[in-house]
């Protein structure tokens, strides 16, 4: 039975019925690999905006352009070009691995979501938090 409230325990199902753990060392290395995965998520989300970034300025360096520019007035990439498809292979791939990390942490195993709460945390910490990041904003919108 799948619980629907979060709970403490080694015993859990993680998105497939075959992944259950029913052992300190299962669940020691499902909560690894969820810990793994959140942080790898927020590498590819890095590595996918800096595509962005550098797409947008023309190859020239990210701290090179300036701050404030008029969207309307950007020169746009041809509509087939190696970047878009690049920048849309890694948006869907990543899309697909923060859809799987929701579905982990709906096993509500407080355990699970721990661990990736701490790896998107440690992730952000190791690959995002730069300071020399530009921010690439699509849609103004924060629902878009």
């Amino acid at each position: 039975m799948m619980h629907m409230t979060f709970y403490w325990s080694r015993y859990v199902t993680l998105l497939i019925d075959s992944w259950k753990t029913d052992s300190w060392t299962s669940y020691g290395l499902s909560l690894l690999a969820c810990f793994i995965v959140s942080a790898f998520y927020q590498y590819l989300e890095d590595r996918r905006i800096r595509l962005k970034l550098v797409s947008a300025t023309g190859g020239s360096s990210p701290a090179a352009a300036s701050p404030i520019e008029a969207p309307l007035l950007q020169p746009k990439l041809g509509r087939w070009s190696a970047a878009r498809f690049a920048g849309s292979a890694l948006f869907g791939i990543n899309s697909a691995i923060g859809y799987l990390i929701m579905l982990a942490v709906m096993s509500f195993n407080g355990g699970v979501l721990v661990a990736i709460v701490v790896g998107l945390a440690i992730g952000y910490l190791l690959f995002r938090n730069s300071e020399g990041d530009v921010a690439v904003v699509d849609n103004a919108c924060a629902c878009a």
